[in-house]
């Protein structure tokens, strides 16, 4: 048991695997002599030598195009692309033949690769590295979506990303890969993928986030305990598939939700999670859900990032709005 921050989790979650199947290969930009933009690969290429963790040359469509072919051959391929905002040019490879190979082929061949991208904003960077774009890729048939909200779900998570039988993008969100540290087993146990996690139990509202927003969702369920309010806080994890039946349950013990996403609101994730809700929930709602979500409008770099992103107050806000619903 050690205490790890997320992307040290990473870094050994990505060890471990290595070290236990030597079908696993790591490969991308600058993950090899530099560990990796963020230094999620530091050391691995010492450890395991340049012929399981190899830099890449700058292409994210060559990066994504390796890992497709290298998974139709048996190999487990976890591919890196420095920041989601450069996942664009590998959405060709992803939605033509990453997540069509299972049918394609009628089950003869798998895709058991992972696409590593760290995401979201909250760190200064330039256009381009902020990008929370995590609804498009939910929307591609046969591709599952992982976003980790802690050092021990991100080691977990991954490890399970890695030795599942089919394409995952697993979206780690940067602006607290050294924010908080967390007791991590190094192990080699997996968590369960397409499970929610319920992290505060409450009986007035439903809180639903994902990625780095589960911090400010927190702080905001703790100021409403303040003012006498129970907020139940469940952590998506999985994108794609979504767990509905958690939600569910939950907004049928509380009555009221609303979401949280870093995201723009229009056709952001959070609508989809709405959807279902009024699709398969309806009776259980007593008030409209509410999303609390960034802006439709690209993040205002660097001076205005933190205006952009949901804070703790406007939950708050929405939570007492939805509670004031006669």
């Amino acid at each position: 048991m050690a205490e790890l921050t997320l992307v040290e989790a990473v870094r050994a979650a990505l060890g471990r695997a290595l070290e236990e199947d030597p079908k696993v290969i790591l490969f991308g930009e600058d993950v090899g002599i530099d560990g990796g933009v963020f230094r999620a690969t530091d050391g691995l290429v010492q450890r395991y030598g340049f012929d399981r963790v190899r830099d890449t040359p700058l292409s994210e469509a060559l990066i994504a195009g390796m890992a497709v072919g290298a998974a139709a051959h048996g190999m487990r391929p976890v591919a890196e692309v420095q920041f989601m905002g450069f996942i664009y040019p590998a959405i060709d490879q992803l939605v033509n033949h990453a997540s069509r190979l299972r049918t394609r082929t009628r089950g003869r061949l798998t895709c058991p690769m992972v696409l590593r991208a760290p995401y979201g904003g909250g760190i200064h960077a330039p256009e381009h590295h902020s990008e929370s774009t995590e609804s498009m890729l939910a929307h591609i048939p046969g591709l599952r979506v992982v976003v980790p909200s802690s050092p021990a779900r991100a080691y977990g998570l991954l490890l399970a990303a890695i030795r599942d039988p089919d394409p995952v993008v697993f979206l780690e969100p940067k602006r607290i890969y050294r924010a908080l540290r967390e007791d991590v087993n190094d192990d080699g146990t997996a968590l369960p993928l397409d499970q929610a996690f319920l992290l505060r139990e409450g009986s007035d509202v439903t809180l639903v986030t994902w990625g780095a927003m589960v911090v400010e969702t927190l702080e905001a369920a703790s100021a409403l305990a303040g003012r006498g309010i129970q907020a139940e806080v469940i952590d998506l994890a999985t994108l794609k598939p979504l767990d509905t039946a958690t939600i569910l349950a939950s907004v049928a013990k509380t009555g009221r939700c609303v979401i949280v996403h870093e995201a723009a609101m229009t056709a952001g994730l959070g609508a989809e999670v709405a959807a279902q809700i009024a699709e398969r929930g309806l009776t259980s709602l007593l008030a409209p859900v509410r999303r609390v979500a960034g802006y439709d409008t690209v993040m205002p770099l660097p001076r205005l990032e933190g205006r952009y992103m949901p804070g703790a107050g406007r939950i708050v806000l929405a939570v007492e709005d939805a509670m004031a619903f006669a």
